[in-house]
């Protein structure tokens, strides 16, 4: 059987090496480490807000996420060649 090698993708400025270094630490964790890693995480990433300025946090949320998603639309939009066909 011929097996054919598929290429994989990474993200920008990521190749196979740093994947396999964080698998590798991930998987090496013990529970009692992954747990203080979450917990540090979430006491380093969460805040406490008043209740009367959740309304307007969660505006300010969106309205980030939706100039951001926008941001992302107008650099993936490049225009794409004419094919072959349509060339005549």
């Amino acid at each position: 059987m011929n097996k054919q090698r598929v290429k994989q993708k990474f993200p920008p400025g990521w190749n196979e090496s740093q994947v396999r270094r964080i698998l590798d630490y991930y998987e090496s964790q013990t529970d009692e480490e992954a747990a203080t890693e979450i917990r540090s995480a979430l006491e380093n990433t969460t805040m406490e807000v008043p209740i009367a300025l959740v309304p307007v946090v969660r505006e300010l949320i969106a309205k980030r996420k939706s100039s951001r998603a926008q941001a992302a639309k107008r650099r993936n939009t490049t225009p794409q060649p004419a094919s072959r066909a349509r060339r005549g």
